[in-house]
């Protein structure tokens, strides 16, 4: 059956910046905000604009991630035709290997849109934080004839070294595209949201296959050959909320945004997760809670201002936590204090500790891994890691 547009979503980033987040589970499914994980946007998106078949292509550490996606029904993609597939590399008949960039890996399920036949093809990062209707998008590239549309944020000068930075005409027509250019001719980022057209996308790819000296990526090989070739290239500005968390500090960054406003989550965009069961959260005598975001099962008995709590986290009484991300089913000590810090799903932190330093502007937050038991009367300061 005929799909107008099939979705591939790359999911399978190790995310080494985020450090012990990701030690144990891919990029996607690190938790954001208080009942998310990074992927549910993407996934949310998809289900927003109508497209209802997804592959999610995973790679590292992906059994977390798996669990989480199930069988798509949270984002309504528990569908008897489309859905949502989770492809992994595999081993054929021919042989098998590991994904060896973004390219390859959509190269190496060329199968899996050969039988939906779609006539384009969605490809999105799973590391975003952003709402998007990708339906206008669509209608975009279908408007222009275009072989490959490619999502674009205009992001400050001095930022644009960071990205794939494009150049285009009044018509939106690409011109130059350069790869995290040192000296950038605009600010127009590429968001790593394509639509290629199906046929010309998999003529691509098989180019790309043969091509000895290639790293089998879209942004430093493909997307540029297609312009070199004279493809029919064109830009689709974004000017929504759009963030790549890819480091501690934007991570942080983004869920600050929840409390400032710059990232609405109470519109009619929804986005959807999986969620446990949790009771109602719970503020005992004598709790303060400013400017934060807290859901289901937490319980608090201190203080907490200008952060974020997770389900279940638990602020126990005396406890003192100020800028920060705590993420679910995580325990605050009595009489500790925690400022400027990520703490990682299920950690303990014991009474009277003293975790993190203050928000200077380019200092990463003090980070606690996934599960840690920190002892009774710990120092941990500003910028440290305990992995």
């Amino acid at each position: 059956m005929l799909k107008k547009c099939v979705a591939m979503l790359l999911a399978g980033g190790q995310g080494t910046r985020l450090y012990a987040l990701t030690t144990g589970l891919a990029k996607p499914a690190v938790s954001f905000g208080s009942k998310y994980r990074i992927i549910d946007f993407p996934l949310s998106n998809c289900t927003n604009s109508n497209i209802d078949t997804v592959g999610v292509l995973t790679q590292y550490q992906p059994m977390v991630l798996n669990d989480y996606l199930g069988n798509g029904e949270p984002w309504n993609l528990d569908r008897s035709h489309g859905g949502l597939h989770v492809l992994p590399p595999y081993l054929a008949k021919s042989g098998g290997e590991w994904y060896k960039g973004t390219a390859n890996a959509i190269y190496q399920n060329t199968a899996f849109l050969n039988a939906y036949e779609a006539e384009n093809v969605l490809i999105l990062s799973g590391d975003h934080i952003y709402k998007m209707d990708y339906s206008k998008m669509l209608e975009f590239h279908t408007e222009k004839n275009a072989d490959c549309t490619i999502a674009v944020f205009d992001v400050p000068l001095e930022e644009a070294p960071r990205f794939g930075i494009l150049s285009y005409n009044a018509d939106n027509r690409i011109e130059e595209f350069a790869e995290k250019p040192k000296k950038p001719k605009s600010n127009h980022a590429s968001m790593g949201i394509y639509i290629f057209r199906e046929e010309v996308l998999l003529e691509e790819l098989s180019a790309e296959e043969r091509n000895p000296n290639t790293s089998y990526d879209f942004g430093k090989d493909v997307i540029p050959a297609m312009i070199k070739s004279g493809r029919r290239m064109f830009a689709y500005p974004f000017s929504g909320y759009w963030k790549d968390v890819g480091t501690l500090r934007s991570l942080w960054e983004a869920n600050m945004d929840i409390l400032s406003g710059a990232l609405d989550l109470s519109d009619g965009f929804k986005i959807y997760s999986r969620n446990q069961a949790y009771p109602p959260s719970f503020m005992g005598d004598g709790s303060c809670v400013e400017n934060t975001v807290l859901t289901a099962g937490c319980e608090v008995y201190g203080e907490v201002k200008n952060s974020v709590l997770g389900e279940g986290v638990i602020i126990m009484p005396g406890a003192k936590v100020v800028d920060s991300v705590i993420m679910r089913d995580t325990v605050i000590g009595k009489d500790s204090v925690v400022s400027y810090s990520i703490i990682d799903e299920g950690a303990i932190i014991g009474d009277r500790c003293k975790i993190g330093g203050s928000t200077e502007q380019d200092k990463d937050p003090t980070l606690i891994g996934r599960g840690k038991n920190i002892k009774t009367g710990t120092v941990v300061g500003a910028q440290e890691v305990v992995e």
